[in-house]
C-alpha cells in the first residue's frame, strides 16, 4: 500500500455480503482505487464493499462514511456494510442509537444484537430522473426494458427505484437460481438506460409477506446479499400491491426483513457477523467479537 503507515481493517459480513471496514477518524490517508482493487483482490480482505469511516461533516452523527466496491468505484449506500459498522461502533462506544452519513443520506442505525440490527434507509425516490434514466418514463413500476427474443423475453418490464443507488427489479415466476443472472447481469448493468450503471435483482413473489431475489451489484457482480436490492425489491412490490406494508426478503445469504413505514422511510432489519482483523498488506487474525475494534493505525 502507499499509505504513509499500515491501515488497520475489520472484516465482517452480513449475510455473507462481504464487508471490509477501514477507520481513518483518527488519521490517516485514503485509500486510491487502485488499492482498493488490490485488497478486494486479496483473498485475506476480499470484500464486496469497503466501508472507509471519515470524521463526521455532520452535528450529531457518528461519521462519514465512504463506500467502495470491489472495482474502486463509489457507492452511496451499502445497507448490509452500514448494519457492519453499526455493530462496530456500539461495540467501541456502548452507544445503541447511531448515525452515519453517505452519499445517499444520513442512516440511522439501531442495534439490539449480533442478530438484529436495523438501518433507517431513507426514503425511495421513483422519479425517471432521479433514479436516474437515460430517457423519460412516467411510470417506474414497469418500464419497457426486456432481455431475450423480442416475441419471447426471458425478463421484460422491470420496476426501479432509487434507495440511495440505482436499481431495476425483474419480476420472475420461477426460482430466481433459474435464471443466469451471471450472464445478463453486467450487460443490464451497462445498458444505456442507466447512465450511472444500475444494480440488478431478480424477485419472485411467494406471498404476501415474502420475496425471494437475487441480485448482480453495480461494480461487485453476484452476491450473496444486497441490502439495497432487498429495500428495492420490498418498496417495488409494494407499489405494485403484491405485497403487504412488511416483509421478508429471502437473498442467498439469508433473509432480511424490510417495512416501508408510514413517514415514507424504509426500516432494513437483519445479522451481522464478525470474520477477523488485520493489517491492509499483512497476515489478518481472528478476532472474538469482545476484541473486535476500529482503531485506523496498526500499533
Amino acid at each position: 500500500m502507499s499509505t504513509s503507515a499500515p491501515l488497520r481493517y475489520v472484516k465482517m459480513n452480513g449475510l455473507g455480503n462481504e464487508i471490509v471496514v477501514v477507520d481513518l477518524r483518527c488519521g490517516g490517508a485514503a485509500l486510491s482505487a487502485g488499492e482498493i482493487r488490490s485488497v478486494a483482490e486479496n483473498p485475506a480482505t476480499a470484500f464486496d464493499q469497503m466501508m472507509v469511516l471519515h470524521p463526521p461533516r455532520t452535528a450529531g452523527t457518528d461519521a462519514f462514511v465512504s463506500i467502495f466496491n470491489t472495482d474502486g468505484s463509489e457507492s452511496a449506500a451499502c445497507g448490509n456494510g452500514t448494519r457492519c459498522i453499526g455493530w462496530l461502533e456500539k461495540e467501541r462506544t456502548g452507544k445503541r442509537d447511531l448515525a452515519f452519513e453517505t452519499r445517499a443520506g444520513i442512516l440511522s442505525v439501531s442495534v439490539k444484537d449480533l442478530t438484529a440490527i436495523t438501518v433507517d434507509m431513507g426514503e425511495p425516490r421513483f422519479g425517471w430522473a432521479d433514479i436516474p434514466l437515460a430517457e423519460p418514463f412516467h411510470d417506474t413500476r414497469a418500464i419497457e426494458l426486456q432481455i431475450g427474443p423480442i416475441n419471447d423475453p426471458v425478463l421484460h418490464s422491470p420496476s426501479v427505484v432509487n434507495v440511495g443507488n440505482p436499481h431495476v427489479v425483474f419480476w420472475v415466476d420461477k426460482p430466481v437460481a433459474d435464471y443466469d443472472l451471471g450472464r445478463f447481469g453486467p450487460l443490464i448493468e451497462n445498458h444505456p438506460l442507466f447512465p450511472e450503471r444500475v444494480n440488478v435483482t431478480l424477485a419472485e413473489v411467494t406471498s404476501r409477506s415474502s420475496i425471494t431475489i437475487r441480485t448482480w451489484e453495480r461494480g461487485a457482480g453476484l452476491t450473496r446479499a444486497c441490502g439495497t436490492a432487498a429495500c428495492a425489491a420490498a418498496v417495488s412490490a409494494m407499489r405494485k400491491r403484491l405485497v403487504d406494508r412488511k416483509v421478508t426478503v429471502s437473498l442467498p445469504g439469508g433473509p432480511l426483513v424490510i417495512e416501508w413505514a408510514p413517514d415514507n422511510h424504509i426500516l432494513m432489519t437483519g445479522p451481522a457477523e464478525l470474520e477477523h482483523e488485520g493489517t491492509l498488506g499483512a497476515r489478518p487474525v481472528v478476532a472474538s467479537p469482545e476484541e473486535a475494534t476500529l482503531s485506523p493505525r496498526a500499533v
